[in-house]
């Protein structure tokens, strides 16, 4: 009777494992909200539980809610202007951003702080660069901001990102954007975590693989600080030509190395308030492109753990690029998991685009699927999602 009874206590415990392993390997399924969203969703509480039923009704159990864009504070902030801030509470009533970690809470869903890190928009007056100056800015090797307030020659030839660009090589930057960080997440302790978006150099089309190639197209970091670190720490100066491959990828290998540093600071700082926090970061997709163009290493961040997941910005229509994407990041998954977001506002007039993609991309097993973004969920997207469990 006794061994009968310790059987049936191990098959409930396998049971009840396979139930828990089954439901952690789940597939999670999120959804962007910008700052600009159409459904205002920071400045009523009707537009608050629009959200939350929504994704309760589509089994969306996250929510990537922007709340740093551009060098603008919409939250509850000391640090930055309180403006946007001020507008939504006199909307709404209330503090916005409280409610819906209220009401998500009470749907099992989870609400992630997004912000956006080096990338300022076209925001010239940013609180930052008041602060400190254009310094702050990087630039490219002919010592030009990003964006393309102001036209020059190159444009021609090469397609660059209109956005000013902060250098994350200069430590300034760095405290500050911590600090961003640090003030969210105490501001609004029930928050999962943090979002970061643009945690790279800019993008440049075509783009170039490196230092070596700098007479053919343009690269980002440049940024006085920064320039002025790496010649102490190496002797070197990129601007008057670096004469060897080796010196080349010390110069490559910097660049980095920089943008890794701000986010192992910020995810070190975030763990030592909560372990339970969750830092993830939207990513470019292409893994060799990421690092060799924008020097943005997430498959090492996995790899060490500093990010607990990534998002890749698998935006396109392409099922085959996407099936090629998806497939090539998985295989980076180390100490952290992958998630594919898809560019549903691509898609808005063929859904059955997004049906085949959003099925193939469940079928290779990724971690989960992220929406961008909330205004392009139609009546119809919703439904399916409610279906595709």
């Amino acid at each position: 009777m006794k061994t009968r009874l310790i059987a049936l206590l191990f098959f409930i415990l396998c049971l009840s494992g396979a139930a828990f392993c089954q439901e952690e390997n789940g597939l999670r399924k999120g959804v962007w909200v910008t700052v600009f969203s159409e459904q205002r969703v920071l400045y009523s509480p009707e537009a608050v539980s629009k959200l939350v039923n929504s994704c309760r009704r589509a089994g969306i159990n996250e929510i990537y809610l922007q709340v740093y864009q551009s060098g603008k504070t919409y939250y509850d902030s000391k640090i930055g202007g309180r403006s946007k801030y001020e507008a939504m509470l006199q909307s709404a009533g209330t503090d916005p951003i409280d409610l819906l970690l209220k009401e998500a809470g009470k749907n099992n869903i989870k609400v992630f702080a997004w912000v956006n890190l080096l990338s300022l928009g076209k925001n010239t007056k940013a609180d930052i660069a008041n602060k400190f100056g254009e310094d702050i800015f990087t630039r490219d090797q002919y010592l030009r901001v990003s964006g393309r307030a102001s036209p020059n020659e190159s444009d021609k030839y090469y397609l660059r990102e209109d956005q000013l660009f902060l250098e994350p090589g200069d430590q300034r930057v760095a405290k500050y954007l911590i600090s961003i960080v640090e003030e969210i997440v105490e501001r609004y302790p029930f928050l999962s975590g943090i979002h970061l978006d643009y945690a790279r150099y800019p993008m440049t089309v075509p783009f170039i693989p490196g230092a070596r190639f700098t007479n053919y197209g343009l690269s980002y970091g440049y940024g006085k600080e920064n320039l002025e670190r790496f010649k102490e720490w190496t002797g070197l100066d990129p601007l008057k030509g670096l004469k060897s491959g080796k010196d080349c990828a010390k110069w490559d290998d910097w660049r980095r190395k920089q943008l890794t540093s701000l986010v192992r600071r910020i995810t070190k700082r975030l763990k030592e308030k909560s372990e339970s926090f969750l830092v993830s970061s939207a990513v470019v997709p292409s893994g060799e492109r990421a690092y060799t163009s924008m020097f943005q290493d997430w498959p090492y961040w996995l790899e060490e753990g500093i990010l607990d997941y990534v998002v890749l910005m698998n935006y396109t229509r392409d099922k085959q690029l996407t099936k090629e994407t998806v497939r090539a990041a998985l295989g980076y998954r180390q100490k952290g998991k992958v998630l594919v977001g898809m560019g549903l506002y691509l898609m808005q007039d063929s859904p059955e685009v997004f049906f085949e993609q959003y099925r193939m991309i469940k079928n290779l097993s990724a971690d989960g699927i992220v929406i961008f973004s909330y205004d392009d969920m139609t009546n119809e997207i919703l439904e399916y999602l409610s279906k595709a469990q």
